[in-house]
């Protein structure tokens, strides 16, 4: 991407398929906050592509919203994002209407804290991409599995830092992808896949 280009779209999210496909959107100037990338992305959803129409879909920490707003763009059939920092909660809530995505749900809350308080959903696919600096993917995935949030089959998304190991997934998780893209690793997982 020439210099000019990155410049110009600082501070915006691409959508890059579905019905919002190429449309930018607002991203909140927080420190850690790191949206996923484009290439990153366009994996994920080609692994995803027959998963993803009429999904109930969980961002667990939504950062940009870039994974929501993409599964809600590839026809989701809703997507909730969890997001605790109220400058992204707000940007989030104005990405939400400026699309008039009505699948589309934001929530300002820690996303552990929403884990252990027995969510009332079951969620086909999940994007777990916590800031690099915490510890919370391990908690994630088995909160997940322990409080029944998850259906027979589920996908889970996995992006971390690459010099961080994957940690123990509960289980019958399986990882079915991986990849590694600049400073990430990023895996797709799979729940009681049986190949």
């Amino acid at each position: 991407m020439a210099k000019q280009q990155r410049k110009a779209s600082a501070g915006k999210l691409r959508i890059i398929g579905g019905k919002w496909r190429s449309r930018f959107l607002q991203v909140a100037d927080l420190p850690g906050l790191r949206p996923t990338t484009d290439r990153v992305r366009e994996t994920l959803f080609n692994w995803l592509q027959n998963d993803v129409a009429g999904a109930q879909c969980l961002d667990l920490f939504a950062g940009s919203g870039a994974l929501g707003f993409e599964a809600a763009s590839r026809g989701a059939a809703s997507v909730l994002m969890l997001e605790k920092q109220s400058p992204a909660v707000r940007i989030l809530n104005a990405n939400v209407q400026e699309l008039n995505a009505d699948t589309v749900q934001v929530l300002q809350q820690d996303a552990i804290g929403w884990l252990n308080s027995n969510p009332p959903t079951i969620f086909d696919i999940v994007f777990i991409d916590p800031p690099f600096a915490s510890d919370y993917l391990a908690p994630a995935c088995q909160l997940l599995e322990d409080k029944q949030c998850l259906s027979e089959h589920a996908c889970i998304y996995l992006e971390m830092d690459r010099k961080d190991d994957l940690p123990e997934l509960p289980q019958g998780w399986n990882v079915v992808r991986e990849k590694k893209a600049g400073q990430v690793s990023y895996y797709l997982v799979r729940r009681n896949y049986d190949g």
